[in-house]
């Protein structure tokens, strides 16, 4: 068993978490329940910031909200001096009320509404990334309407495409994100920047994928996008005072995974934009990062509640747990890997190859294909490991199943930081059909 962080297993042989007993947890909070390594986040978020701060380089480090967002975890964010990305109204609505620095957080998306960007324009947050010349024009005018300024970067396409160890260059890229460098709507888009009289460009934002372990893509997409900085500095002055490179950092979910240490894409990316920008003639901008999954991912750990157990001779042998794709859809949706282990018996050896089987009535909810566990047992603990980003966040409530509870564990005690939704929850919102007629009432 790979053991992540602060994970460890006690002399009870149970799984523990930031010095938390996960089987007293469970217990205490009902399972599923997410648990987070909340040490672990911190480390990672400070990994990455003094890997700029080795170099002297001026940078924001912004976490990537929607892999995990909660008022805790923006607070987590805040106090390890983050800056913070969001995608919609309600991120940011979450953000807010959470307390943090409007001044640090960026908002993104390919189409915010006009009220989400009312909202953000009148919150005065950092900075908009702009996806598209709709946002770009509707911005501008709630600009003029408000008389207000503001911070932007444009979100370009490099055409370079990034994932695990592999990158493509694809020349003109088909994405619904950001304007294209190839075909001229980025040189457009700062062209039209540059002459409004409320938005000021502070330069350029791209992403290239997610679970990347290379830095040979992000070196890529620098080299091309400094061919067109050096243009735009000849034709419009332009010279960017940031350059935003976006997240995707890979985190270990599996044996076959290699993710490398944050100072390790940190140092390439200086590397590469000091030397370009030393060979245009061009200052070295702030260089802004955006980590999400590479923050919270393996901090995270869903425990389960094994319950019924068939088994198919020379097939395969399926073990339930009382979750699923309701609280985990990554793999329905991505085939996502995970290892996992039995959290109330955890020094014991696997003995049996089984397939972990959720209880959403659709034959694909299946969270782990072939794992070997000690044989289990009805009531035993399933604790599926890195389970930390796009699990709560991407959580439904399909089969009318309500969403778990989520803790933060840290320095030996568990605090409950959302609590687990009840069936009266499920209904908050539900209107019956004729009034009056409700059995809840």
């Amino acid at each position: 068993m790979y053991l992540h962080g602060t994970s460890s297993i006690n002399d009870d042989n149970h799984l523990t978490i930031g010095g938390v007993d996960t089987v007293q947890l469970a217990h205490e909070y009902g399972t599923p329940l997410y648990i987070y390594d909340v040490e672990l986040i911190r480390q990672r978020a400070r990994s990455f910031k003094k890997a700029f701060e080795d170099q002297g380089i001026k940078a924001q480090v912004a976490y990537a909200s929607k892999a995990f967002s909660c008022l805790a975890q923006v607070q987590l964010m805040d106090e390890e001096g983050m800056s913070l990305d969001v995608v919609s109204g309600g991120e940011l609505y979450t953000a807010l009320s959470a307390g943090f620095p409007a001044d640090r957080i960026h908002f993104h998306g390919n189409n915010k509404s006009y009220e989400e960007l009312q909202y953000a324009l009148q919150s005065d947050i950092g900075c908009f990334v702009v996806d598209n010349f709709h946002e770009l024009r509707m911005l501008e005018s709630l600009c003029n309407q408000h008389n207000k300024d503001t911070s932007i970067l444009l979100r370009i396409t490099p055409g370079i495409e990034a994932h695990t160890h592999e990158y493509i260059l694809t020349g003109q890229e088909d994405s619904k994100f950001g304007f294209d460098l190839q075909n001229g709507q980025a040189e457009e888009a700062v062209l039209e920047s540059l002459e409004s009289r409320h938005l000021n460009l502070l330069g350029v934002h791209f992403h290239i994928g997610s679970q990347i372990f290379e830095t040979a893509g992000f070196v890529l997409a620098i080299q091309k996008l400094y061919g067109f900085l050096q243009n735009w500095d000849k034709k419009y002055s332009f010279v960017p005072e940031v350059l935003n490179l976006g997240g995707g950092f890979g985190i270990r979910y599996t044996e076959e995974d290699e993710p490398l240490e944050p100072k390790e894409y940190i140092d390439a990316m200086i590397g590469e934009i000091t030397r370009l920008s030393a060979a245009s003639s061009l200052p070295i901008p702030e260089i802004w990062i955006e980590p999400g999954r590479s923050l919270v991912g393996d901090a995270g750990t869903t425990v389960y509640s094994v319950g019924s157990q068939k088994e198919i001779p020379s097939v395969r042998h399926y073990v339930a747990v009382d979750g699923g794709m309701s609280d985990n859809i990554r793999p329905a949706l991505y085939q996502a890997q995970y290892e996992a282990a039995l959290a109330n018996r955890a020094g014991e050896k696997g003995t049996k190859k089984v397939s972990i089987a959720g209880k959403c009535c659709e034959s694909g909810d299946m969270l782990i294909w072939d794992i070997v566990l000690p044989e289990a047992r009805t009531g035993d603990l399933l604790a599926v490991f890195c389970t930390g980003a796009y699990g709560y966040s991407m959580s439904n409530n399909y089969n009318r199943i309500p969403r778990p509870a989520v803790v933060f564990a840290e320095k030996g005690e568990g605090r409950l930081v959302v609590r687990r939704e009840s069936y009266e929850d499920l209904l908050r919102l539900d209107l019956p059909l004729k009034n009056g007629v409700f059995a809840g009432n």
